[in-house]
């Protein structure tokens, strides 16, 4: 009989609460058809970095007074 040097004595190893290895919990979230629609789209991708280099051109100016 051999025993496991990590656990005392007369207590049994943990055991992991989740035993199913394949719920949906481990898949990454899919993608809505609109946000595929809208990461292809070069009007909305081109307003984004306008809005974004917007943002750090405040901060940016923030930050220098």
């Amino acid at each position: 009989m051999t025993t496991d040097a990590s656990a005392p004595q007369g207590t049994a190893a943990p055991t992991p609460k989740n035993k199913e290895p394949y719920q949906q919990a481990y898949y990454p979230p899919v993608p809505t058809g609109f946000t595929r629609l809208m990461r292809g789209n070069l009007i909305w991708q081109f307003w984004r970095f306008i809005v974004i280099n917007l943002k750090m051109f405040k901060l940016m100016l923030s930050s220098h007074h």
